[in-house]
């Protein structure tokens, strides 16, 4: 990144205003998984809903002034997706492999905030996006290619390995560091929202790699899918029911964890 850009981008990161957009980000992002919760807890109950990202969008346009509370959630995502990018090329002195290191966790939350927040954009705007059937004609489209299997694969496995990334988080609580936990009994509240959020988030995402790699080595883009599809083939489990309901309580969890961390976050963490 050159050197101008580098300090653009601290500059940006330094603004008092973009640290306030930030936080909301935090808050709608919060938001985001509290409706994908009760989505996740309705399909296991038997609802016929999609339980992604753009179902929640969807129900969300479904209400009154849903599309001012869709453009609300928009600007929030691509703010806190932009403050991931400025984490990743801002911050000065580090040496080169925790550089590297954060550019590998931080550019990629970034983008896919951003990603996020347009889809919002689209649903305010009156699409109807559906995000399962989208990554099934992405997967087809990859598997088409030479190394389609391959590529689809690795991505499964990139996938399954930051869900356990975040139950690794989860259980050795180390989500700590990014926020500042207040004492007394809200701080062990919030720490056990963190907890179970953190368990649940990773458990759907484990389930999301799992299942691109099956489509991968099956060769049949119908197996791939989002979240959606991992919580299909989570009820479709002995007891699948109860433990989509629970991994939807999880959601919930991580969602209030979330709408906290716009006030507790260590920005400069």
């Amino acid at each position: 990144m050159p050197s101008h850009a580098r300090a653009a981008a601290r500059e940006a990161e330094a603004n008092p205003a973009f640290r306030i957009a930030a936080r909301a980000g935090y808050a709608a992002n919060g938001i985001l998984h509290l409706l994908i919760g009760g989505l996740v807890i309705a399909v296991g109950l038997g609802a016929a809903e999609d339980s992604d990202q753009t179902g929640a969008f969807r129900a969300v346009a479904a209400v009154p002034l849903g599309a001012l509370a869709l453009w609300a959630l928009a600007a929030g995502l691509v703010a806190l997706g932009a403050w991931h990018l400025l984490q990743a090329f801002a911050p000065r002195g580090l040496p080169v492999p925790r550089r590297v290191a954060r550019i590998a966790v931080e550019a990629p939350q970034g983008i896919v905030f951003l990603a996020i927040g347009l889809v919002s954009a689209s649903v305010a705007l009156g699409a109807r996006p559906h995000a399962e059937q989208a990554a099934e004609d992405v997967s087809q489209g990859v598997l088409t290619l030479a190394v389609g299997g391959f590529v689809l694969g690795t991505v499964g496995v990139a996938v399954a390995a930051v869900g356990v990334g975040f139950v690794w988080m989860g259980v050795r609580r180390s989500f700590r560091t990014k926020v500042r936990i207040p004492e007394g009994p809200g701080g062990l509240a919030l720490t056990a929202l963190g907890v179970v959020g953190f368990l649940a988030k990773g458990v759907a995402l484990v389930i999301v790699g799992v299942l691109l790699v099956v489509a991968a080595v099956r060769v049949e883009p119908d197996t791939a899918g989002g979240l959606d599809g991992a919580v299909s083939a989570l009820v479709a489990l002995p007891a699948g029911p109860v433990l989509a309901c629970v991994v939807g309580t999880g959601f919930l969890a991580y969602g209030a964890f979330t709408i906290f961390r716009a006030k507790y976050a260590r920005l400069d963490a």
